[in-house]
C-alpha cells in the first residue's frame, strides 16, 4: 500500500493532490456531493505516478479517496450524468480564487474535455490511498506539444 494521505488548505496544496490524482479513473457513481455537510466525494483508481520512479517496479493503481469539503455548489458539463457507470479519466484539479477572499472554484477537469465545479468557501481537501497497489499493464501517455 502507498499509504498516501495528503492535505491542502491552499493552491499550492492542492496543486501537489492533483499531480498524484493525475490519470486516476473512476465510475460516476463513485462521486457523491452531501449538499448538508458540504462535502465532495470521490472514490477512484489512482495511477501511482510515485511507484514509476522505482526502477524495476511495475505501474501500479490503488484506490483513493479524495475529499473536499466547504462545498456549496456542485456543476459540470462534458460527460452524461444519466450513466453512473460510466468511466471518467481525471486530468487536473485546479483552483480559481473569486475575488479577494479564499472563496472560489475547484475544478476536477476530465479526458474528453469535461469537467466536475465545486463552488468552495475556501479550499479544503484531503487524498488518502484506501488500499494496497495492484499491477497495470499500461503506463498513460500524454502527447507532448
Amino acid at each position: 500500500m502507498s499509504g498516501l494521505k495528503l492535505m491542502a488548505l491552499d493552491g499550492e496544496d492542492l496543486s501537489i493532490i492533483s499531480t498524484h490524482m493525475q490519470d486516476s479513473v473512476f465510475k460516476l457513481k463513485d462521486a457523491s456531493f452531501d449538499r448538508r455537510s458540504g462535502q465532495f466525494l470521490v472514490s477512484a483508481n489512482r495511477f501511482v505516478w510515485e511507484s514509476v520512479s522505482r526502477k524495476g517496479q511495475s505501474p501500479e493503481r490503488c484506490r483513493s479517496v479524495l475529499a473536499v469539503k466547504r462545498v456549496g455548489n456542485v456543476r459540470s458539463y462534458g460527460f452524461d450524468r444519466g450513466n453512473k457507470e460510466q468511466v471518467l479519466s481525471l486530468l487536473a484539479i485546479q483552483f480559481t480564487q473569486n475575488g479577494e477572499g479564499p472563496e472560489g472554484t475547484v475544478e476536477l477537469t476530465l479526458s474528453g474535455g469535461g469537467a466536475i465545479a465545486l463552488d468552495v468557501e475556501c479550499i479544503e481537501a484531503q487524498l488518502t490511498d484506501v488500499s494496497g497497489g495492484w499491477e497495470t499493464v499500461s503506463k498513460p501517455q500524454h502527447p507532448q506539444d
